[in-house]
């Protein structure tokens, strides 16, 4: 039986268009590995961005590389916070997993340093 879950990740990047598209590339690959997550089992994927990366949109950058061509996806810029990671690109990932799968959040290139307890 399985259940809804919600994964997280983030990743650091540099503010040109190759990098974004491999950093967000490299997170979902690594966040469906660690989870044994297929594309059918998602349901949709929120990025946020912090406000000096613009050089692209984190959604399109995943479009791009071949993936979640059927899956809903939505990008909003992150709050400017005093001290916040720079060049960071969240994501939020609603998923189905089995039930009592213990989900495994990525955070990466830099962004460890939002979740050390979470970080693999």
């Amino acid at each position: 039986m399985k259940r809804l879950y919600a994964l997280r990740g983030a990743a650091q990047c540099l503010n040109q268009d190759d990098d974004i598209r491999l950093q967000v590339s490299v997170l979902y690959d690594e966040i469906l590995k660690t989870n044994g997550l297929g594309e059918d089992d998602i349901v949709s994927l929120i990025f946020s961005v912090t406000a000096d990366l613009n050089a692209k949109n984190p959604a399109a950058a995943l479009r791009q590389s071949g993936r979640a061509a059927n899956l809903a996806l939505f990008c909003v810029r992150e709050p400017e916070v005093l001290n916040g990671l720079e060049r960071c690109v969240r994501v939020l990932i609603h998923c189905y997993l089995e039930e009592g799968a213990k989900p495994r959040h990525i955070y990466r290139n830099g962004a460890e340093v939002l979740r050390p307890d979470r970080t693999a």
